[in-house]
């Protein structure tokens, strides 16, 4: 069995985040985990999995639960940690990945995300929906002409990056290899750690390190009106430092740009598998927006989400000590019969939809907004522009217990 498999939970099934059945279907593993009135604790993953919608939204929601415990722990137990995660000798990645506003809280987290939410604000977003519309326009103008395509390598890949490097104030050119490099950095937040992997999100992590540090450059000599401008105009005025802002940089640009690749993946793939779904969005765009967010609930691209607690707590009457580590299923609690009627039903029509696929509380996913929008430009130009689409073989799933979407999607179009 694969090292990093999950523990036998009472059920006749033995699963392996890493293995292709796992990656085929791992809902009904998490169906599995609900049935348990306690959390289940897997070894692979060292934490306490909560499945349940309730727990899951509650402890997302208590400031009392951090992504980080370093502010309870020594110097010495914090390095020790580090080597058992296997998050060590890696000093670029350390300071600007594993230190970044993701993995922090408290003050220090507060002002950034201030900060960022001032600049990246909803009608910031708002304001790029043309040049979004323009970009998708031109992707499907060549595809459509050859009909036959890999969805995710061939449209999904090219969107989120661009967009949000367009944002940033990354010139077009250079979006390819920031996209490379998110991909090769977020790969080591999953469970399976091996050299190899940790070299690479090093390597990346510094490379997109010294991109960024010439681009801010940059942007000091000559401002303009887009995300590293503003965010060097805060660090001017003491706001953040160096370190914060080049690690802000690399969130924006790495957080949401996978997960939005994913979910798009995922979320044509529904459509294809519910024809009905598809047609009712086709004669009515109006549904664009639940039909967005019923493709995050349905296919959540970031199953899993941990926090520690920093007190102790009781959870589902069971006492656990502070600094008990929890992993936060949103792929299960987004399918939990208990918060959403008919919860395994695919349903473009559904409003009463408060799915935790942006997490929520202090780490509310800070680009829900861009990729909410990238998702309902897509989809409409989609319906707009084709009669029909087919797809031509059925989609390999991303293994692993933190990522969800197809590694490809291929189809065929018949344009409008």
């Amino acid at each position: 069995m694969h090292e990093s498999s999950l523990l036998n939970i009472e059920t006749s099934l033995i699963l392996d985040p890493q293995s292709p059945e796992f990656a085929a279907d791992p809902y009904a593993f998490y169906q599995a985990l609900r049935q348990h009135e306690v959390p289940v604790y897997s070894e692979s993953a060292g934490a306490w999995l909560l499945a349940r919608f309730d727990d899951v939204e509650s402890v997302a929601r208590d400031h009392t639960f951090v992504r980080s415990f370093d502010p309870w722990m020594s110097a010495d137990d914090i390095m020790e940690s580090q080597r058992r995660a296997n998050w060590h000798d890696m000093p670029n990645h350390e300071q600007f990945v594993q230190k970044s506003m993701l993995e922090t809280d408290g003050k220090s987290h507060f002002k950034l995300r201030l900060i960022i939410l001032r600049e990246f604000s909803r009608r910031f977003v708002e304001q790029q929906r043309s040049m979004i519309e323009g970009f998708v326009d031109q992707l499907l103008d060549r595809l459509l002409e050859v009909k036959e395509f890999d969805f995710v390598s061939e449209l999904a890949e090219h969107v989120p990056g661009h967009i949000i490097g367009r944002a940033l104030g990354v010139p077009d050119e250079d979006c390819p290899r920031l996209r490379q490099w998110s991909e090769d950095v977020v790969q080591y937040f999953d469970i399976d750690r091996t050299p190899e992997r940790k070299a690479l999100a090093e390597r990346a992590t510094t490379q997109c390190y010294e991109y960024l540090k010439q681009l801010i450059s940059d942007r000091e000599k000559r401002p303009q009106g887009d995300l590293i401008s503003a965010m060097v105009r805060a660090r001017a005025q003491g706001e953040l430092d160096e370190r914060e802002l080049v690690s802000a940089c690399m969130l924006l640009l790495m957080a949401g740009h996978g997960s939005t690749i994913d979910v798009l993946g995922s979320g044509l793939h529904l459509m294809l598998r519910f024809p009905e779904e598809m047609k009712k969005l086709r004669q009515q765009p109006g549904l664009i927006d639940t039909a967005v967010q019923e493709m995050f609930r349905y296919e959540s691209p970031l199953p899993f989400f941990h926090r520690f607690a920093s007190e102790d707590v009781q959870i589902a009457g069971q006492n656990f000590p502070a600094g008990t580590k929890f992993g936060l299923l949103y792929g299960s609690a987004n399918r939990d019969s208990n918060a959403f009627d008919k919860a395994d039903v695919f349903d473009v029509k559904r409003e009463l939809n408060r799915h935790v696929a942006f997490g929520r509380g202090a780490h509310l996913c800070l680009g829900n907004h861009l990729s909410r929008l990238d998702m309902g430009v897509i989809f409409l130009k989609l319906m707009d522009r084709t009669r029909s689409i087919e797809l031509l073989e059925k989609p390999i799933y991303k293994p692993g217990l933190t990522v969800r979407g197809p590694q490809s999607l291929r189809v065929r179009v018949v344009p409008e």
